[in-house]
């Protein structure tokens, strides 16, 4: 039986170590908080999962809140103009619903499965001293904290990064009493609302500890008029924030959420980080090697909604080449093989996310523009999603975008 350790227990971690423990694999789990202390605390994300990814959780059977998310149906994009009027509005619907489980209630749940699964959970946070000693005595330690001492030693992979700066600033509010959108009031779409020059609003349902909810979520361009939650700590002054400014670059969505209120004292985030891809490989003081997993190493701005997605991708990628390899040694050449298979589906992400962080392309508002008169056009960007890989077809070159909507007009 091999001995795996997996230090972080997010979304790639749990669901690595459920899947290597159905495999018979003997799996020690390490977060720095218990699942109390996750449930009760401060919102971490706003994952909303595409088909793909939630398909990841069901072949392993980790589905536990699929039958009371709300499903989400569609991808709505709103491009406001200069006088708040929106110039681009539809939606896009998908071919497979996507869900968003806050992650205090899906991680919560998790670790508490993988613990009465018989998983031995180590509440501790692990520095690299730790990591020096546990390399000795596992076959295989995988590093999926994504913050803090841990992530300093994987190098950043400067061909890969072309940012070395926050693109963006970001704000979260878990809210009840948000409205339905007017224009589609039978089913749930992830709204992307974009302010150019300024940043973007995303509104998406989601699965809370309280129920039903919405999530608020401000991407403001740094030192722009959204950049203005940093060291606000009361959450309503939050939330205050986040209305007065809806109300004043978006008036369409403001006009829904008048009644709203939080979800609960932790249902607000505010921060900011440079996106950056890392080199796998950490290399620990003793001579030990450590593969990083998910956000460790390919962390995306979310300005393109693929965090979670990401994560579960990598853990199905991973788990695979891990119980592929058998009784072979995880040497250096495998992690770093590990994790090129993983950047072959990740590379996708990160190109597609980059270039939604730079002020659009001509060629981009004209595809985002026929959304609205080409249904099929609204539907393959909403689906894009799912698929990152299949914006390579049609939204990078101008050249290329031209054909597709020739193609579509007929």
């Amino acid at each position: 039986m091999r001995k795996i350790l997996i230090v972080g227990a997010g979304q790639s971690g749990l669901q690595i170590a459920l899947g290597l423990q159905s495999q018979g694999y003997e799996v020690t789990l390490m977060s720095n908080r218990t699942a109390d202390e996750i449930r009760a605390g401060r919102v971490m994300s706003t994952q909303c999962m595409f088909h793909t990814a939630l398909q990841h959780e069901r072949d392993l059977g980790l589905n536990f809140w699929e039958s009371q998310a709300p499903n989400i149906e569609g991808l709505g994009v709103s491009v406001a103009g200069p006088d708040s009027a929106r110039v681009i509005d539809w939606v896009g619907r998908l071919d497979g619903y996507a869900q968003s489980v806050d992650q205090r209630v899906k991680m919560a749940g998790w670790m508490e499965t993988f613990a009465q699964r018989g998983g031995q959970l180590v509440i501790h946070g692990a520095a690299v001293g730790d990591l020096d000693y546990f390399s000795r005595t596992y076959d295989l330690v995988l590093v999926a904290a994504g913050k803090g001492e841990l992530v300093s030693m994987f190098e950043r992979d400067a061909e890969r990064s072309p940012y070395d700066a926050p693109q963006r600033a970001l704000s979260v509010a878990y809210v009840h009493g948000l409205g339905p959108r007017p224009e589609h009031p039978e089913f749930d779409a992830v709204r992307c609302n974009l302010v150019p020059g300024v940043g973007e609003l995303f509104v998406m349902p989601t699965l809370t500890t309280s129920g039903r909810a919405d999530i608020l979520f401000w991407e403001g361009i740094p030192g722009g008029p959204l950049d203005v939650f940093q060291g606000v700590k009361d959450p309503n002054e939050h939330l205050a924030l986040t209305l007065e400014l809806l109300e004043k670059f978006l008036p369409w969505e403001y006009a829904r959420a008048t009644k709203v209120e939080l979800t609960d004292e932790g249902g607000t985030l505010a921060g900011r980080y440079a996106p950056t891809v890392r080199k796998p490989v950490g290399h620990l003081p003793g001579g030990g090697l450590v593969l990083g997993v998910a956000d460790v190493v390919v962390a995306n701005d979310p300005i393109t909604g693929q965090g979670s997605n990401s994560a579960s991708k990598c853990a199905a990628s991973y788990l695979d080449s891990i119980v592929s390899h058998g009784d072979r040694p995880f040497d250096e050449e495998w992690m770093r093989a590990t994790f090129e298979r993983y950047w072959a589906t990740a590379r996708h992400v990160t190109k597609w996310t980059n270039t939604m962080l730079a002020p659009p392309a001509e060629h981009v508002l004209a595809l985002l523009g026929a959304g609205v008169e080409h249904q099929a056009v609204a539907d393959r960007f909403a689906n894009g999603f799912n698929d990152p890989a299949d914006f390579e077809d049609f939204f990078y070159d101008a050249e290329a975008a031209g054909a597709y909507l020739s193609s579509v007009a007929g």
